[in-house]
C-alpha cells in the first residue's frame, strides 16, 4: 500500500501504520493528550458537545491511503492519496484489536511527563472510536461490520464521510453512533476549486447523500469546514443543501493551517477564520436554516447548530 518513505514519514508524524495491509493507523488525538494530562480540565468540542469523553477516544482510520477527494484544508498528506481501494484489506476484528494495542503503546509516553493517573488508566480503555483519522473510510469493503465489531465490544462509533459515497452509506447493515458528513462547499464550481475530486461526478454523488441522510435513523451531523474567502461564503446557499438533508446538528469550524494543509502550501495561515468570523457566518446560517445555536467552543473555532 505504502512505500517505506511513506510509512517512515507517517511515522514520524505520530501514526501507528498497523496490520499486514497497512491501510490502517492510529494516531493519539492532541485533545486526547490534553485531557490525560490536565485531568480533563481541557478537552476537545465533541465532549461539551455530544458527551464522549476525550482521553478514551480512539482516532483511527481503516482508510489511511484511500480518498476519491484531496481537500484544500486536509492537513494530512494529499500527495499518497488514491481514490479506489487496491489490494486486500484486513479483517475488522485484527483492526481493533491492533488499533487498540496502538493506543496503549501511543499512551505509554505520557507516563513520563506531569499527567492524571486515574485518566491515563481509563484511556488505556477507550469507549468510543473516532473513525476519521485520515482517508474515506467508508472506501474500506468491511465498514459496516468494522462498525459492528467496535459495537460489539461495548464502544460507540462517530463515523466521518466525506458523502461521496452515497450506495456505501444506504447500505450500512450497522448505523454508527453519529454519522457525520462533510459539507464544505456550497456550488460544483466551489467543489472542484476546494475539494479537489479524483474522480468525476463526485458533487452529484454527495447530493444523493444530502437526500439520504433525513431517512438514516442514528444521530447525523453535518460539518462547515470554513476557509476564509474561498468557501466561506453565501450562507443561504450552505442552508438551502442543509434542509435537504435535515441533520441533528451542524458544526461549523474554522479550516486550520496544520500539518500537510501548510506544509505542502494549500493553506495559509491567514486563510484560518477567526472564532468571531465563524460565530458570525454561524448566526447568519441559523437565520437561513432556523436551526439554533446550541454552544461553541472557541479554543477548537467552532459553533453548534441544533435543529428546533
Amino acid at each position: 500500500m505504502l512505500n517505506q518513505t511513506q510509512l517512515k514519514n507517517l511515522q514520524g508524524a505520530g501514526y501507528k501504520v498497523i496490520g499486514k495491509h497497512k491501510h490502517t493507523a492510529v494516531k493519539l488525538c492532541l485533545w486526547c493528550k490534553k485531557s490525560v494530562k490536565s485531568g480533563e480540565k481541557q478537552f476537545c468540542y465533541k465532549e461539551k458537545f455530544y458527551g464522549i469523553k476525550s482521553h478514551r477516544c480512539l482516532q483511527m482510520t481503516p482508510s489511511q491511503p484511500f480518498c476519491n477527494l484531496a481537500c484544500r484544508y486536509c492537513w494530512r498528506d494529499v500527495s499518497i492519496r488514491r481514490p479506489e481501494w487496491e489490494n486486500g484489506f484486513d479483517e475488522p476484528e485484527e483492526i481493533i484489536d491492533l488499533s487498540i494495542k496502538a493506543q496503549k503503546e501511543l499512551l505509554s509516553g505520557l507516563g513520563g511527563v506531569p499527567h492524571s493517573d486515574k485518566h491515563l488508566k481509563e484511556a488505556l480503555e477507550p469507549r468510543n472510536a473516532a473513525i476519521s483519522l485520515d482517508g474515506e473510510p467508508t472506501l474500506y469493503p468491511k465498514i459496516s461490520e468494522l462498525i459492528k465489531e467496535f459495537h460489539k465490544r461495548g464502544m460507540t462509533t462517530f463515523l466521518v464521510t466525506n458523502g461521496t459515497l452515497p450506495e456505501k452509506i444506504e447500505n450500512l447493515e450497522v448505523l454508527p453512533t453519529q454519522l457525520y458528513v462533510s459539507l464544505s462547499s456550497n456550488s460544483k464550481e466551489m467543489f472542484e476549486k476546494v475539494q479537489n475530486p479524483l474522480t468525476p461526478k463526485l458533487w452529484e454523488k454527495l447530493n444523493e447523500t444530502l437526500e439520504l441522510l433525513s431517512q438514516i435513523k442514528t444521530r447525523r451531523v453535518i460539518r462547515l469546514t470554513m476557509i476564509k474567502n474561498m468557501n466561506m461564503l453565501n450562507p443561504d446557499k450552505y442552508a438551502k443543501l442543509i434542509e435537504r438533508a435535515l441533520p441533528d446538528f451542524v458544526e461549523v469550524k474554522a479550516a486550520m493551517s496544520i500539518g500537510f494543509s501548510r506544509l505542502q502550501g494549500r493553506l495559509k495561515y491567514e486563510d484560518m477564520p477567526l472564532h468571531k468570523e465563524i460565530k458570525e457566518f454561524s448566526e447568519k446560517l441559523s437565520d437561513s436554516l432556523g436551526y439554533k445555536i446550541a454552544d461553541e467552543k472557541e479554543d477548537s473555532r467552532v459553533v453548534l447548530l441544533k435543529k428546533h
